[in-house]
């Protein structure tokens, strides 16, 4: 049956159809009849049979009949009396300025208990690519006050770095602290500002983004999106979306310079993987959908500045690896798309180094144009370049100590592997204190200074010779 009825808010169209013909649900989706001018992508409203409206999303038009996921589940819908409810308009996201220190479902809904939003605007939450050649190179430093990305995998301004954690470590903890320290050196604070979306998440975890963020005024630079564990899974599909569209306007509508943490990826591809199971799909590596490389990219790509404007949007994700394999389909598609990536240690973390950030497999792409003289200092890269191989030399040692012993080792051999153990304890193991680059340049000068300058082979002569006329004019 087909019904015409009025449109429920100022914002759907003036008319639209309502279907009495849904012949088959299955977990998140359910298919409808009477598709006739409905488009793909298109939202539409589920009203099950107590009345209650659930948002739904077609996934596929063919013929007379359109595939939805409904955004709010399927639980409780009678097939014979679920009617759907065409609106005439694409998911939209409710953007603005008025945004900045809210608490969002995982949808854009209010859920701090503040006043309703009043949003400038309305954008579509698929976004639109950024033309590539409008693009500009990312090439400024922003500083997250984390010694061992910012000396030795520095993230950049308009960049997409991930960061790869095993289940159980630490991720949650450190994309907290780096969005409560996060800067643009260089840039007004007021213009900078952390979109946090955390997709899956726990009650447990929840309150701790909800006290982290408003415990330390980060809230105040801040919007903040909550999809929760139970939560129908088919909204973390579009948490992330929501939350880059409101970067989107933030960065190129206003001006300001936004970073995107995204905390879990992983648990984003396996919503999509519930729906894709549900539409029956052939599945791909490990019954993941053949299409999880595309749907990626389609959130990864939106990072980026945009040459001759203001603003730039800069990607943090946090992704969490099956059995901690690097090699799973998830990191691994993940690390075709991006800028390198950040990987935290479980060794390091059952030593209590915090953070545990494992630099060696650890790279970020595009490091060298947001560095040097003018972004951070002229004798970063050779610094940092000197620590990877003293900090490789130095566990390439302990491997060989644990076969002849300490005893067969020069006195240089010794030097390496006592700084191996300084190195993870007092450079990367930084605790809860926030470093500045500048900070974070002379802890490294101090654990390299118990090398004499010939053992230095990173670091230029005039280099040396300029930090050595400065300490002692100290």
């Amino acid at each position: 049956m087909t019904q015409a009825i009025a449109g429920t808010n100022g914002r759907a169209s003036l008319f639209s159809l309502e279907r009495r013909t849904v012949g088959y649900v299955s977990g998140p989706l359910l298919v409808a009849g009477g598709a006739e001018g409905v488009g793909y992508n298109e939202i539409v409203d589920v009203v099950a049979p107590n009345g209650e409206t659930r948002r739904g999303q077609v996934l596929e038009v063919e013929g007379d009949k359109m595939v939805v996921q409904v955004l709010g589940g399927t639980r409780g819908l009678d097939r014979p009396a679920t009617k759907v409810r065409s609106r005439g308009e694409v998911a939209t996201m409710a953007v603005g300025s008025d945004l900045v220190g809210r608490i969002l479902d995982g949808s854009g809904r209010p859920t701090d208990g503040g006043p309703p939003l009043r949003p400038a605007a309305y954008r579509d939450v698929n976004g639109a690519p950024l033309n590539p050649y409008a693009r500009a190179h990312p090439s400024d430093f922003i500083e997250t006050g984390i010694s061992a990305i910012d000396g030795l995998n520095t993230l950049v301004r308009g960049q997409k770095l991930p960061i790869f954690s095993g289940f159980g470590l630490p991720a949650a903890e450190l994309a907290a602290r780096i969005a409560e320290g996060a800067s643009v050196v260089g840039e007004g604070e007021g213009d900078f500002v952390v979109v946090f979306a955390a997709m899956g998440v726990t009650h447990r975890e929840a309150a701790f983004f909800r006290r982290r963020f408003a415990g330390s005024a980060a809230l105040e630079r801040s919007v903040l999106f909550l999809n929760l564990a139970d939560d129908p899974s088919v909204e973390r599909i579009l948490t992330p979306r929501a939350a880059l569209t409101a970067a989107e306007y933030l960065a190129w509508e206003e001006g300001r310079d936004v970073l995107v943490i995204l905390s879990d990826i992983t648990n984003y591809a396996e919503a999509l993987r519930e729906v894709s199971a549900a539409r029956e799909e052939i599945p791909g590596r490990r019954g993941y959908p053949g299409y999880m490389y595309t749907d990626l990219a389609s959130l990864f790509e939106r990072a980026g500045r945009v040459r001759g404007r203001p603003g730039s949007v800069t990607q943090l994700m946090i992704l969490s690896m099956p059995d901690d394999d690097i090699t799973h389909p998830i990191p691994d598609l993940t690390g075709y798309i991006t800028e390198g990536q950040i990987v935290l240690s479980r060794e390091l973390d059952r030593r209590g180094i915090d953070p545990p950030i494992d630099v060696l497999p650890s790279l970020s792409r595009l490091m060298n144009a947001g560095i040097g003289a003018g972004k951070t200092r002229e004798d970063h890269r050779q610094v940092a370049d000197q620590l990877y191989a003293s900090f490789a030399r130095g566990r390439e040692l302990r491997r060989l100590v644990s076969i002849v012993g300490e005893g067969a080792l020069s006195d240089e051999d010794r030097r390496q592997l006592a700084f191996a153990d300084d190195f993870e304890e007092k450079f990367v193991g930084q605790g809860v204190n926030r470093r500045s680059i500048e900070d974070t340049l002379e802890t490294a000068w101090r654990l390299l200074g118990r090398f004499p300058p010939d053992e230095l082979k990173r670091i230029k002569p005039e280099t040396l010779e300029r930090r050595q006329t400065m300490e002692e004019g100290l």
